[in-house]
C-alpha cells in the first residue's frame, strides 16, 4: 500500500453475507472441537428448531392459513432455501415422503467440513414438516459438509419400516 491508497480502496472480500458465513462456521467449528461433534450438533439443533418455528410463522401468515398441506410443505421448503441462496429442487414426493436435491450450499464453501452445520437445514425441514403434517424423518443422505458436492434430503412424512430404517432425525408436531 502505497502513501496515496487508502484502507477502503483495498481490494478485501468482506461483507455482511461472508463475514456472518464464516461467523457461523467457526462457531460451528469451535463447538465441534470443544465439545464434539454431537454436542455441536445439539447446539445447531437448538437453534435450527427456533428458526424453523419462526420460518413456518412466516409462511403460514402470508398463505393466510395456520397450518401447510403436503404440497405447500414441499414447495416452502424448496422456497426457503432459494430465498437464502440455496438451490434445493423437489426430486420426488408422494404421500410418505419428499426428497429435495441441491446444487447450492446457503453457507457456500463456509459449511466444508463442518457437519453439525447441516443440522440447521435438518431442524428446519424437520420443524416446518411436523408442524404442519405431524410427523416427519429427516435424511441427510449427501451434504456439502461431507464434501458430495450436493445435498440430498430425504423427508419422511410418517412412521414407516422405511423410515425407522433409515439413519436420521425425527420430529414431531404439538
Amino acid at each position: 500500500m502505497d502513501e496515496t491508497t487508502t484502507v477502503q480502496q483495498l481490494n478485501i472480500p468482506l461483507n455482511r453475507d461472508l463475514f456472518l458465513r464464516t461467523l457461523i462456521r467457526e462457531l460451528a467449528g469451535t463447538l465441534e472441537r470443544v465439545v464434539g461433534y454431537e454436542e455441536a450438533a445439539g447446539y445447531i439443533s437448538l437453534v435450527g428448531q427456533h428458526m424453523g418455528k419462526w420460518i413456518n410463522s412466516l409462511y403460514t401468515r402470508e398463505l393466510g392459513v395456520t397450518t401447510l398441506n403436503r404440497d405447500q410443505v414441499a414447495q416452502v421448503l424448496v422456497d426457503l432455501k432459494q430465498r437464502i441462496h440455496g438451490d434445493f429442487s423437489i426430486v420426488a414426493q408422494d404421500h410418505h415422503k419428499i426428497i429435495l436435491s441441491n446444487s447450492s450450499c446457503p453457507f457456500g464453501d463456509a459449511v466444508l467440513e463442518r457437519p453439525s452445520m447441516c443440522m440447521m437445514t435438518s431442524n428446519v425441514f424437520g420443524v416446518i414438516t411436523a408442524t404442519n403434517l405431524g410427523y416427519a424423518k429427516v435424511i441427510l443422505e449427501e451434504t456439502f459438509a461431507g464434501r458430495c458436492g450436493q445435498c440430498r434430503v430425504t423427508i419422511y412424512l410418517e412412521q414407516s419400516p422405511e423410515a425407522e430404517a433409515a439413519q436420521g432425525w425425527e420430529y414431531y408436531g404439538d
